[in-house]
């Protein structure tokens, strides 16, 4: 993955990856793209609605030694 922009959400629970990642990508231009790390489980459904319902595109998700990786672009 390569992002415009990293956010290490590791260690936190679910809101506060949703909430930081939505702060972050605010900060991204449009088109931009944002990598997030996350550890909380709940995460891998989170992020898929919170794409859903913000009309950014969830690009990629995948799970690497119990760190679920998201890359978003940015509407």
């Amino acid at each position: 993955m390569s992002a415009d922009a990293l956010l290490d959400a590791k260690g936190l629970s679910c809101p506060l990856p949703i909430l930081k990642a939505k702060k972050a990508l605010k900060a991204i231009p449009a088109g931009g793209t944002l990598e997030i790390h996350a550890t909380d489980a709940g995460s891998v459904a989170d992020f898929a609605a919170f794409c859903r319902t913000t009309g950014n595109e969830l690009l990629e998700s995948t799970t690497e030694d119990g760190v679920y990786k998201f890359l978003i672009k940015r509407n």
